[in-house]
């Protein structure tokens, strides 16, 4: 009898349960989780990703399951330990993050969105980049007040500054090389706010243009041949990466895929990226992402102000891309509807979609979608161009 009592009181000291009573605060993780898995689940806010995010942070705050190791990935940082230590120290969370630390994961998730992308509207119309490249107003916005206001170390604040890109592998990719520490609250941040973007820009839209401006309707947009669609992430990849040589992974492999798919000899390729790549990839980044968001280090002030931060940057995005939409209509006499501007944040498609719906509630017979692509796609390049700098400069 008394070895039954003993048995049965090392089962429960050793369970998960009798663990969570040393610290509430992994209660509270995994409530969260399972918040942001109805989220994902029952609102369809980002699912492929959230729902794997939030999963993933459950997995970490399982009291006992010692799938994520935060501490290893401290002393890898200090140079105290390989990622082959790591391999055979850690948990399975540990060797899938792996792939978000050294960039992999959102450099072929980056491959994979080239290869859905299409181009042709950005270059048909080139002074769609300068709307894109205005749109990333969000990220340095962030950044500055992320220093100025909340007293974030630069190296973070940039990591922060970059949730207004609109794009979430470049935010992960750069996260994972700045401020590891802070990567799941921003990655939440990002994905989180992606998916509210018909709900976050609209108000701002309407705000910053009149009824007349909204009614534009824009000239229909030249036909693009092959070969331009051919040259352009060829041409793009050989500049850009020449002048910003830390920006190679996410930018070289977001053409490489746009290659596959626009050269019409690797169909195979290309439909590999678009699918069974890409959806493998997700759920390793997803997953491991989630996994960072460890009680200790998740529930924090700073937490709060990344998300406060997240949401100022999308709207001053929207606001940078809207004002000089403004300014081009002027220029123009008219030829601009300035909503496309809003579209210059890299969600693909959805800003598109929702300068198309905002434009089409002024005018029926509006028809934006094609012409915000342009800004669209060029707010992909913008916001890896913008997190190569940020790493130039703060990755030292």
């Amino acid at each position: 009898m008394e070895n039954m009592l003993n048995t049965l009181s090392t089962l429960w000291e050793t369970s998960g349960f009798y663990m969570m009573a040393a610290d509430w605060r992994q209660l509270v993780m995994i409530v969260l989780a399972c918040v942001l898995l109805y989220m994902g689940l029952v609102k369809k806010f980002e699912p492929l990703l959230l729902v794997g995010i939030a999963f993933g942070m459950l997995l970490t705050n399982l009291p006992g399951s010692e799938m994520y190791h935060p501490e290893l990935w401290d002393a890898y940082i200090a140079g105290e330990i390989t990622l082959t230590g790591i391999i055979h120290e850690g948990g399975l969370l540990d060797i899938l993050y792996i792939g978000v630390k050294s960039g992999l994961y959102p450099s072929l998730i980056f491959m994979g969105v080239g290869a859905m992308t299409d181009f042709g509207p950005l270059i048909a119309n080139p002074k769609s980049l300068l709307l894109g490249a205005a749109a990333q107003l969000g990220i340095f916005a962030a950044f500055l007040m992320a220093i100025g206001i909340f007293g974030f170390e630069p190296n973070v604040a940039a990591s922060i500054g970059i949730i207004g890109g609109a794009d979430g592998p470049t935010a992960i990719w750069l996260t994972s090389q700045l401020a590891p520490d802070y990567l799941a609250p921003i990655a939440i941040a990002a994905y989180s706010y992606m998916a509210l973007i018909p709900l976050i820009q609209p108000p701002v839209m309407k705000l910053l243009t009149t009824k007349e401006e909204r009614e534009i309707k824009m000239e229909q947009l030249r036909p693009v041949s092959k070969t331009e669609k051919v040259l352009f992430p060829i041409i793009v990849t050989i500049f850009v990466c020449l002048l910003l040589p830390s920006v190679a992974p996410l930018l070289g492999c977001l053409m490489l895929g746009n290659l596959f798919k626009e050269s019409g000899l690797t169909d195979r390729l290309s439909d590999t990226a678009q699918n069974a790549m890409m959806n493998i990839v997700t759920i390793f980044l997803s997953t491991s992402v989630g996994a960072t968001a460890v009680y200790y280090r998740f529930l924090t002030p700073q937490t709060i102000f990344i998300i406060v931060l997240g949401l100022i940057a999308f709207e001053f995005a929207t606001v940078g891309g809207l004002l000089l939409g403004k300014l081009m209509c002027v220029i123009t006499k008219g030829k601009i509807n300035p909503l496309i501007g809003s579209a210059g944040v890299s969600a693909v498609p959805m800003a598109a979609r929702v300068s198309q719906m905002v434009g089409q509630k002024a005018n029926p017979s509006n028809f934006l979608l094609m012409h915000a692509m342009g800004p669209n796609v060029a707010g992909v390049i913008g916001s890896a161009v913008a997190a190569g700098f940020l790493l130039a400069v703060f990755g030292g």
